[in-house]
Formats: structure tokens, C-alpha cells, sequence
């Protein structure tokens, strides 16, 4: 059995995917995993963000994007996530109590450049990848704790 364990999912705006991955974890594992988000430099959730999760059956509505400082040294996280490369880079390398980090290199539909119905279809892509990122992850994870690989 895996104890619960909080996973902070890193990205440099906190707007859309680490927003989405935090939502993720805590629907498919809120047994095993304690999810957060944060951004290096936190900016407003993207009302892009909103919409695509909204038409799966998410609602953000009490979603605010936060910043690593409120958590970096203040709360202890065991799994850090980063989901664009950039964070990977600049993320802080020494984390009290991390187990373990990863990267997941994620497009950033933010930083798209189309119509609203093109930037709404990239934020629907990535939103897919991060929900089967997710998915994968929490069954790999729980193969390790179980010792079943």
C-alpha cells in the first residue's frame, strides 16, 4: 500500500498545466496523493484553462494559481513535477524532503498563437497528454509500492 504522499506539479505560470495535472491526481489518486500546483512566476489561470477541464467534468472555480514560495521550505513535498522545460531549468535543485523529481516536457498551449478555436483545440491536446501523463504515472506508481513491475 502506498502512503500518501503530496506531489507538487511545477510550471512557470501556474495557469494551465501544472492547474491541470493538480487536478488530474487529485480526482484519479486522492487515497495515495496529496496534489498542488505552483508557478515560478504565477500569473492568472488561463480562462482557457477553465473551459477545456470544465467540458471533461472539472471545475476550477476554486482554483487560484500560487506561487513555489508558498510552498518551498513551508510545506513538504515528497514528488516534485516539473511539466516545461523551462521550470526544469530554473527550478530550485534542492527541495527539503523530495523523494524524488521529474520532468515532464509539456507544449505550453499559453504560449500558442492562433484563433480562439485553435488555441482552444491546443489547450484540449494538452490537456489530453497531461490527463494520460497522469494516468500512466499514478499506475507506475503503484506498481513500485506494490512491488508488481
Amino acid at each position: 500500500m502506498i502512503s500518501q504522499q503530496r506531489v507538487l506539479f511545477l510550471c512557470t505560470g501556474n495557469s494551465a498545466r501544472s492547474q491541470m495535472a493538480e487536478a488530474f491526481l487529485r480526482r484519479f489518486d486522492p487515497q495515495h496523493f496529496e496534489s498542488y500546483s505552483a508557478g515560478l512566476q504565477p500569473q492568472a489561470i488561463n480562462p482557457f484553462t477553465f473551459q477545456v477541464m470544465q467540458e471533461i467534468g472539472y471545475d476550477l472555480a476554486g482554483h487560484t494559481s500560487k506561487g513555489v514560495h508558498e510552498f518551498l521550505g513551508k510545506v513538504f513535498i515528497h514528488r516534485l513535477i516539473t511539466v516545461c522545460d523551462q521550470d526544469d531549468k530554473n527550478c530550485p535543485s534542492t527541495w527539503p524532503g523530495v523523494i524524488r523529481k521529474e520532468h515532464w516536457s509539456l507544449e505550453d498551449p499559453a504560449a500558442f498563437e492562433g484563433s480562439d478555436e485553435e488555441k482552444l483545440a491546443k489547450f484540449r491536446e494538452i490537456r489530453d497528454q497531461i490527463e494520460q501523463k497522469v494516468r500512466v504515472w499514478v499506475a507506475e506508481q503503484t506498481q513500485e509500492a506494490t512491488g508488481n513491475h
